[in-house]
């Protein structure tokens, strides 16, 4: 894979109808490349839609992700919180391999007071049992943790990048605009260029040419990530983070996850491509 594609966290808002299909169209209708089908409130979709999906991104051309619910925790104190929790990366998984996505994206966990050390143990034991029962599916989807951006959450950097340097079929999900809400920096050429190799260090050249990234305006305090933003109101500085990945020769999927969605979508990627 080389360049990056350009596309949006679930279907555009000038879609004409509420669904999958229509969204992969006007995808094409705008000009971008990729789609994230968001099942975060639930896998709200049956497998005979998923076949639909898949035959129209075929079709198009359109490549696909799909973003897992919200509500996993897997460093929950109570087993069967665990459990759901599994369950819904494992249909989310499913799912989306029906519909011919190549990854899902999914927050892993909270710290709930718990030291950093034994959530990131606790995280990676019950993430390889969910690895291993989709070898056993013979479902080959990339499974990626994502940057998170609030300090109670796990999933900085050094998390993600570890958990995709022991698991196989592991990637990170690297959302820009989280860590930079996260850590209140990350935010200018040098900064975007260090968190690029050092992907390229830890997982090799392969995962920097296949990258999944997401990236919106970010509305962020203290306690990190408060709300996204359309790129106008926000100070996320994206036109340093695109130089970076042209740079590095990074390739993979850009997720736009402003409100406006395609809006700064076609924004990124034509200030990508005029690079």
């Amino acid at each position: 894979m080389t360049g990056l594609f350009f596309g949006t966290a679930g279907i555009p808002r000038s879609t004409y109808s509420e669904s999958t299909v229509s969204g992969i169209e006007r995808i094409v209708e705008l000009g971008l490349d990729c789609m994230e089908i968001e099942f975060v409130q639930g896998v709200r979709m049956g497998e005979s839609s998923a076949h639909r999906v898949a035959e129209a991104a075929d079709r198009l051309g359109v490549r696909l992700s799909a973003h897992a619910p919200y509500f996993i925790n897997l460093n929950s104190h109570e087993p069967e919180k665990v459990s759901a929790s599994q369950e819904r990366i494992l249909q989310t998984a499913h799912i989306a391999h029906l519909c011919h996505a190549q990854s899902i994206v999914f927050h892993a966990a909270f710290y709930l007071d718990d030291p950093p050390e034994k959530v990131y143990e606790t995280t990676r034991k019950y993430l390889a049992e969910i690895m291993h029962q989709l070898k056993r599916e013979n479902n080959p989807i990339l499974v990626r943790p994502e940057v998170t951006g609030k300090a109670t959450q796990f999933g900085d950097i050094e998390e993600v990048l570890g958990l995709s340097a022991e698991l196989e079929r592991v990637s990170p999900c690297i959302d820009f605009s989280h860590w930079h809400a996260r850590t209140g920096r990350f935010n200018t050429y040098p900064e975007f260029n260090s968190v690029l190799l050092r992907i390229e260090e830890r997982l090799g050249r392969e995962a920097l040419e296949n990258m999944h990234i997401h990236v919106a305006g970010i509305h962020y305090g203290k306690k990190g990530e408060l709300k996204h933003l359309n790129f106008a109101d926000s100070d996320f500085n994206y036109h340093d983070l695109l130089r970076a990945l042209k740079d590095t020769g990074a390739g993979g999927t850009v997720i736009c996850e402003s409100p406006n969605l395609e809006e700064d979508a076609r924004r990124l990627q034509s200030a990508y491509r005029n690079l």
